[in-house]
């Protein structure tokens, strides 16, 4: 309004300088009336060009304006109408604008919230004043940074609800680098979490169902050989040797099953440190070269990183290289050959133990790692699934691929060691 005010003074203003101006000019020349004559034309054809220009740069700035205003307000009704909080900051940390929803949240409805900083809001809504605080420092991380940056935020609301954003942070710059402004974006993903944790939940509710009827069913069976034994002696009213062995025998299974479960349901204490991967694999095979031998099964060993260094507890590592040996040799009754091939990749040490024995099948193949799930008969299905376990605390993995009557190859990876 001030400008348009302007505008019109100053066109004014020359108007009646142009008036006077050139009628005094003209009264002082000494020409005929002719001459007069078209001098007061140019002169009205002066001022109508120049108030014509004048015209048509006002109309132009005005329609600049109008459709400014319009871009502005349509802007303005997007944001507001979006169901997350939007804010706009300057470089100071200033707030310029806010949407419906930002005010409404930070109960900002009836507070002149522009040109103040996240401090000074907070001392206008006490309640807020912590989350504000925390504002200003996740700002000043996105400044840091750069570049996008994207956190999750939580607060409590008066309301005694605890409220859960997604926050993307955008810091802007002028070409020369300095400070230009901060756009924050937060979306409202409480009631997704909610759901997550509720999901998360019921799934464990699920595995600790499965995991239950496993072990109940795996218990259950020695359980019952015990029981029989333990009436025939009272009915016979005798105690042999082989009854006792295989009652031992049924106890001690039980006290496996236990054992390995106790590994997968809590932390053990570990003894973490570097060591050479090719100490674990010939102690491994000079382990279990014998039983090798017994089931007609040749092992070699291609070690192409015999000076690769890992960080992990050697009795764990042993006990995954055991297990999957075990389960090649078990799977060629017949005999035939096992071969470990040890690789460097990058930044881990690839190792492929592949056997020619009877191969998996594409369904079974699926369910191999599943507690209790297992191929063998007297197998309790806990091997795989420790070792794969151990495999995930030392930050490697264990795949498995298979083809029935080619064999099976498991591959494990570990991330080299870094002094």
């Amino acid at each position: 309004m001030l400008t348009k005010r302007k505008a019109v003074f100053f066109y004014l203003l020359f108007s009646i300088c142009w008036v006077l101006f050139t009628d005094i000019v003209i009264h002082f020349l000494h020409v005929g009336r002719y001459m007069l004559l078209m001098i007061g034309i140019g002169k009205a054809g002066i001022f109508i060009i120049l108030s014509g220009i004048f015209l048509y740069q006002m109309l132009n700035k005005s329609e600049q304006l109008r459709k400014t205003t319009e871009d502005e307000q349509q802007l303005s009704t997007l944001i507001n109408s979006m169901p997350d909080f939007v804010c706009f900051k300057d470089s100071k940390g200033c707030w310029l604008r806010v949407n419906d929803f930002g005010r409404k949240l930070y109960h900002l409805e009836h507070v002149d919230y522009r040109g103040k900083t996240d401090r000074e809001l907070g001392e206008i809504v006490p309640f807020f004043k912590e989350t504000f605080e925390h504002c200003i420092q996740s700002d000043e991380e996105a400044w840091k940074s750069g570049t996008l940056t994207r956190s999750e935020e939580s607060f409590p609301t008066p309301n005694g609800e605890t409220k859960t954003f997604d926050v993307i942070k955008v810091p802007l710059f002028y070409e020369n680098g300095e400070r230009k402004g901060l756009l924050i974006i937060g979306r409202d993903i409480t009631q997704q979490k909610l759901a997550e944790t509720l999901l998360l939940k019921k799934e464990k509710l699920s595995v600790l169902g499965e995991l239950a009827a496993g072990i109940a069913h795996e218990i259950r069976n020695p359980l019952t050989s015990i029981k029989g034994f333990m009436q025939m002696m009272k009915e016979t009213k005798e105690i042999k040797d082989l009854y006792i062995d295989i009652m031992l025998n049924e106890l001690e299974r039980i006290n496996q099953i236990v054992s390995e479960l106790l590994v997968l349901a809590k932390p053990q204490s570990n003894d973490y440190r570097p060591l050479l991967l090719n100490d674990v694999i010939h102690y491994v095979v000079n382990l279990i070269s014998h039983e090798a031998t017994l089931n007609n099964v040749d092992i070699s060993v291609e070690n192409a990183a015999p000076h690769a260094c890992i960080y992990g507890d050697k009795n764990q590592l042993i006990q995954v290289f055991i297990n999957i040996i075990k389960n090649s040799i078990e799977a060629m009754p017949k005999g035939g050959t096992i071969r470990l091939y040890v690789r460097e990749e990058g930044e881990n040490i690839k190792i492929t133990i592949s056997d020619t024995g009877i191969g998996i099948g594409k369904e079974r193949l699926e369910k191999i790692g599943e507690p209790f799930f297992t191929l063998k008969e007297k197998g309790m299905g806990l091997g795989l699934t420790t070792s794969t376990k151990i495999m995930q605390e030392h930050k490697g993995t264990l795949e498995i691929d298979s083809e029935v009557g080619n064999g099976t190859n498991v591959h494990l990876s570990l991330p080299k060691y870094k002094q």
